[in-house]
C-alpha cells in the first residue's frame, strides 16, 4: 500500500481547542492533517484530550476555538463516520445479529433489506457462525469484532477507534491488530485509532501523532514508512523496534516538559 501522508487531506484540524465548563484545558491548539484512506494513531499519556480530538472529529462535541474542515470529492456526512469504543456497547438481551442490525434499524431499513448487509459484515469479522448468539457467549474479543461488524454494516469511509482493543489480552489484540489492518486495506477505510500502546500504534499506523499531557497537545507528527501487509516478521523487525523507541521518546520528552 502507498503511504498516504502526503496525499490531498480528508480532516483538516486547524488550531483545535477545547475548554470544558470547569475550567480543564482538555486541547491546546491541535494543528494536523490526514490524508483519505490512511491509518493514523494518537497516543499519549491519560487525560492528554485523544478521546477528546477523537469525538471532535465524529461531531460529538464542538471545540472551543479552531475548526475541523472535511475534504474529499464527495464531502463526509455523520452517517459517513463509524465510531468503535473501548467497550463493545453490546445489547446483551439481543443476538449478535439484532446488535448489528441497530444502526440501520434506526435509519429505517428494513430487516428484509438489511440481512445480506448484516451477514456480510459478520463474515468479513469471522462471526457469521455465531449470528443467533448471544453477547454472554462471546469472549472479549468476539464481543469486540461483533462492535467493528456494527460499525461495518454502515459502510462508512472514516473510521474512529477509541482504545478498542485496550481491555484484551496480547494474544487476542495481536489477532484482531492484524484483521483491522487486512479490513483498513479492503475497505480502503480512513482509520484514526487511540491507543495507550506505542507498539499497537507502530504496529497499525502509517502516522503516529505523539501528544503531550493537559493541556493536550500535538508533540510529534511521526511517519511509519513500512510497507504494508504487516505481520510477525515486521514486529520483530529492527524498523519496528526503532520507531517504537522514537514515539517512546517523544513520550517521556513531553511528560518530562
Amino acid at each position: 500500500m502507498v503511504n498516504n501522508q502526503y496525499a490531498s487531506p480528508l480532516i483538516d484540524l486547524q488550531s483545535v481547542s477545547k475548554t470544558y465548563g470547569s475550567g480543564t484545558i482538555a486541547l491546546d491548539r491541535v494543528s494536523t492533517q490526514i490524508a483519505q484512506g490512511s491509518f493514523v494513531s494518537l497516543v499519549g499519556p491519560s487525560g492528554c484530550g485523544k478521546s477528546t480530538l477523537l469525538r471532535i472529529i465524529a461531531g460529538l462535541i464542538t471545540p472551543s476555538s479552531g475548526a475541523l474542515a472535511w475534504g474529499g470529492p464527495d464531502g463526509i456526512r455523520p452517517d459517513d463516520i463509524g465510531f468503535v469504543f473501548q467497550d463493545a456497547t453490546l445489547m446483551p438481551w439481543a443476538r449478535v445479529f439484532e446488535n448489528v442490525f441497530l444502526p440501520l434499524k434506526l435509519r429505517g431499513v428494513s430487516r428484509q433489506d438489511a440481512e445480506p448487509r448484516i451477514m456480510n459484515a459478520l463474515t468479513r469479522v469471522g462471526l457469521a457462525d455465531f449470528a443467533q448468539s448471544f453477547p454472554r457467549e462471546l469472549s472479549g474479543g468476539m464481543r469486540m469484532r461483533v462492535s467493528i461488524a456494527r460499525a461495518l454494516v454502515m459502510r462508512p469511509p472514516v473510521l474512529l477507534m477509541d482504545e478498542p482493543f485496550a481491555a484484551l489480552d496480547e494474544f487476542t489484540r495481536e489477532k484482531l491488530d492484524d484483521d483491522l489492518l487486512e479490513l483498513w486495506q479492503a475497505e480502503n477505510w480512513t482509520v484514526v485509532f487511540v491507543t495507550h500502546s506505542v507498539y499497537e500504534s507502530v504496529f497499525l499506523s502509517e502516522r503516529v501523532l505523539v501528544m503531550g499531557a493537559r493541556p493536550g497537545r500535538l508533540l510529534r507528527d511521526i511517519s511509519v514508512d513500512m510497507p504494508y501487509p504487516r505481520g510477525r516478521a515486521f514486529r520483530e523487525s529492527h524498523d519496528y523496534v526503532i520507531r517504537c523507541a522514537e514515539i517512546s521518546a517523544a513520550l517521556r520528552e513531553g511528560s518530562e516538559a
